[in-house]
Parts: C-alpha cells; sequence; structure tokens
C-alpha cells in the first residue's frame, strides 16, 4: 500500500460516518406534527408529496424540503386528503394554484413537448453538427495523388538510405 493510498481510508471512514449520521435528516423534511394520525391517509399524503415540487428548492419534492413553501404545500395536501379528496383531486388543486411546474413529473402536453423532447432533439443535432463538419473536413481534403515510377524509384532509394 502507498502512503497516498493509507491516508485516504480515514477520509473515507469520516464521509460514511457523516452519511450515516446526515442521511436520515435530508431524506425527508415532513415534520412530527404534520404526520396525519391514520397511517392510510398518511400514505396517500406523502405519495402525493413525492410527486410535487418544491417551488423553492426545484429539485425535492414537498416532503423532502425544508423551505417554509413545501411545508405549507404539505399541510394543504395533508388537509385535502383528510377531507376525503382522492389523488387526482389533490393534485389538481396544487396544479391549478401553481401551475404544471408544482408537478415533478409535468404531463405530456403541447406547452411542455420542448421540455420532454427537447434533449433527445438537443442530441440529434449535435451528432448531426459533428457528422457535418467530419464530412466537410474529408472533403476539403486534397486527395492523394499517385506516384509515378521515377517518383516511386526515388522515394525507394530515400527510404534505403535511412
Amino acid at each position: 500500500m502507498t502512503r497516498a493510498s493509507g491516508n485516504i481510508a480515514p477520509l473515507i471512514a469520516a464521509m460514511f460516518a457523516c452519511a450515516i449520521v446526515l442521511g436520515p435528516s435530508f431524506s425527508a423534511a415532513v415534520e412530527p406534527g404534520e404526520i396525519l394520525a391514520d397511517p392510510a391517509l398518511e400514505a396517500r399524503a406523502r405519495e402525493i408529496g413525492r410527486e410535487l415540487r418544491c417551488l423553492v428548492c426545484q429539485n425535492q419534492s414537498i416532503d423532502d424540503s425544508n423551505a417554509a413553501l413545501a411545508r405549507d404545500l404539505r399541510r394543504l395536501v395533508r388537509e385535502r386528503v383528510s377531507a376525503g379528496e382522492n389523488k387526482d383531486q389533490v393534485i389538481a388543486h396544487v396544479v391549478a394554484r401553481y401551475g404544471n411546474f408544482v408537478r415533478l413529473k409535468p404531463p405530456m402536453e403541447k406547452s411542455t413537448y420542448l421540455l420532454w423532447f427537447g434533449p433527445a432533439l438537443a442530441l440529434i443535432a449535435g451528432v448531426l453538427a459533428v457528422r457535418l463538419l467530419y464530412r466537410r473536413k474529408r472533403a476539403g481534403a486534397a486527395p492523394a495523388e499517385r506516384l509515378d515510377r521515377s517518383e516511386r524509384a526515388r522515394l525507394d532509394r530515400l527510404l534505403r538510405r535511412e
């Protein structure tokens, strides 16, 4: 074992310990006071919460975010679930207030086509651009001319000298 690799082991152990200690605090931001008494309703609320985006964090669900707005949305979801609304009704209510952006997986609509197909179109455009540049480079290169007998003989003599 080299000296450099020997110094990495304590660092990896420290990172692992931090992940174990801090991991649960980042995994879910639902506070104990928000949890519904009925486990079935709480499970439905959590399922809905995992599908809604925190509008502050934007890359986390409202269940994973500690932002005040996410907490308000969790409470709203739990109120609606407790009132007897199903998943589609709760999501429709939140979308009506905040728009489709609040969904972590936006629906396939004309307004979201670029969101769904944009990355694939960008990849295709990139591949086509590279192919076009490669073809231009190949077409721009002058074709190699063939050597006649005298040039070939001279080349052979030069190569034999070396």
